[in-house]
């Protein structure tokens, strides 16, 4: 399974590298508020720009816990919490730009919704920095090819999709649908142009790069 893959390959790094970030952020879980830890992950998220940003995901008993990870300095810079309750739509599927967008992006991601009844404002679409989409999404990390723990996306799709429908069921939400609908769906991004997220995405600007034999 994922962990013994882990192990395995974790206990040849270095102190500082994915096993020390696994343990760092895993201190940070707050068991009152998200229960045990289900499973970890080392992905890539991918912004409303088409920007690439190195993140360790965890699915828990109760949330989905993104952290974004210094590996050179060794600690969590960011991290957002997802009631799983709240998590009602999962797509997954090949990327998608408007006809004109002069970006491209290869590859599968999924795209966790958490509140189908809300839109983006159009400033936010047009807000490289904005932060207040009510869904994220998945990709790859770059690291995918040393093991098969880094691509499985449909294994983690089905975690979570898994771990929020037991959620929905012992913590329904007053007013809200309950249930996650799977979708299989081009990702979409609406972005036309982005001669920054190209140049940062050629250059893995969004990775911190000291990782020990996780270099890439």
């Amino acid at each position: 399974d994922w962990q013994s893959i882990q192990n395995q390959k974790c206990s040849q790094l270095t102190p500082g590298t994915l096993n020390q970030a696994i343990k760092d952020v895993e201190a940070l879980v707050n068991e009152e508020v998200d229960g045990s830890v289900l499973s970890v992950w080392l992905m890539a998220e991918v912004d409303h720009w088409n920007n690439e940003k190195e993140r360790i995901v965890l699915i828990t008993e109760l949330s989905l816990l993104v952290f974004k990870y210094d590996f050179m300095m060794f600690n969590c810079d960011q991290m957002q919490r997802i009631p799983l309750n709240f998590v009602d739509r999962i797509s997954h599927g090949t990327f998608s730009f408007p006809k004109r967008s002069l970006l491209e992006r290869n590859g599968e991601g999924v795209r966790v919704f958490w509140d189908r009844l809300r839109e983006p404002s159009f400033t936010s679409r047009w807000n490289p920095f904005a932060t207040d989409f009510p869904f994220i999404t998945f990709t790859y990390h770059p690291v995918r090819n040393i093991s098969d723990a880094f691509t499985a996306l449909t294994d983690f799709r089905e975690q979570l999709k898994d771990a929020a429908q037991k959620v929905h069921t012992l913590k329904p939400v007053p007013g809200k649908a309950n249930g996650v609908l799977v979708l299989n769906q081009p990702i979409q991004i609406e972005a036309y142009v982005g001669f920054m997220s190209f140049l940062g995405n050629e250059n893995k600007l969004g990775y911190c790069m000291a990782r020990g034999n996780l270099g890439f």
